[in-house]
């Protein structure tokens, strides 16, 4: 396998498949450091943004990679990830050796590896590198950015990864950057059962719930996603930053990679199930925070007619 030429502004050709409500942001990010990039979506309209701001649009992911030294991709499910990658008309098709796959969508481990084997004997590299952070932190360059890949292949794509995030860690090898995923998203579904459950007391209680927060999200109570999600909870705002029907699916890979692991998640299994509840009621393109309005019914507390009446 080539190595990889690290990354420089100017010199770097990008590749970008996926512009959504995170990949817009992070190829962005790209843009504005200088890297010249090249973008496929299957909705063009959603890549207006970057092709006003200098990107040239590729009809396939194969024409991507064509046009690219490294390709970046974030889409929404693994069978998306095996499509632009590894279809027919997917991108490690149009790579030449010495370039490199960069798949950020929170994807199967399984996959990442399998990705990673069909690239290697034509002389490409890959990198598994899903994000935490939402679309706040993909906005604003904070994202946690996981990694799985060898370690000069990661080296050559950093100076792209601290265009987009903050925190940026290789995990180990091809996969390990997915399970990394996998432990942030088990934390996430069983920490948001924890502030809906508490905000719901709160108001049982007949507290004033910012006074309570003003109490405990200083101490050891105190959560990213009590910080972030409270105040959104507390004004109806259940736009997703993250939506539920993607967090299932990704809730979905945790419990078939625990199975086959021989490890009980109980917890997790019991968030799954209270989101696979809401999508069955149509909510399933709110955010992940919308889990306060299952709990709440669960004790007959229409949650956004109690905020919207105090």
């Amino acid at each position: 396998m080539s190595p990889a030429a690290t990354a420089q502004p100017g010199i770097t050709r990008i590749g970008w498949i996926g512009t959504g409500v995170m990949g817009a942001s992070m190829a962005g990010h790209l843009c504005r450091a200088g890297y010249r990039l090249t973008a496929f979506n299957r909705t063009r309209s959603k890549a207006e943004g970057l092709l006003a701001a200098g990107a040239c649009w590729a009809a396939t992911p194969r024409a991507v990679a064509e046009a690219s030294d490294m390709v970046f991709s974030i889409v929404g499910h693994p069978r998306d990830v095996r499509e632009v990658l590894l279809g027919s008309e997917g991108a490690l098709a149009g790579c030449r050796p010495g370039s490199v796959l960069i798949d950020m969508t929170t994807s199967e481990p399984r996959l990442a590896q399998e990705v990673d084997a069909q690239a290697r004997p034509r002389g490409v590299a890959s990198l598994d590198a899903p994000v935490s952070g939402g679309d706040v932190g993909a906005r604003q360059a904070t994202l946690s950015i996981m990694v799985g890949g060898d370690p000069e292949t990661f080296q050559a794509v950093l100076p792209c990864f601290q265009a987009m995030g903050k925190t940026i860690v290789r995990q180990g090898p091809a996969g390990s950057g997915q399970h990394a995923k996998m432990v942030n998203q088990t934390l996430i579904a069983t920490g948001m059962i924890g502030v809906c459950e508490a905000l719901l007391y709160a108001h049982r209680a007949g507290l004033d719930i910012e006074t309570v927060l003003q109490s405990v999200s200083g101490g050891a109570a105190g959560s990213w996603s009590l910080a972030n999600y409270a105040p959104r909870i507390l004004a109806n705002r259940f736009d997703p930053g993250f939506m539920i029907e993607h967090f299932i699916k990704d809730l979905e890979i945790v419990l078939r990679e625990a199975a086959r692991m021989e490890l009980a998640l109980p917890g997790l299994a019991l968030a799954h199930q209270l989101y696979v509840s809401l999508k069955a009621q149509g909510e399933g393109q709110r955010g992940i925070h919308a889990l306060q309005l299952a709990l709440g019914r669960l004790s007959g507390i229409d949650w956004e007619r109690r905020s919207a009446t105090g």
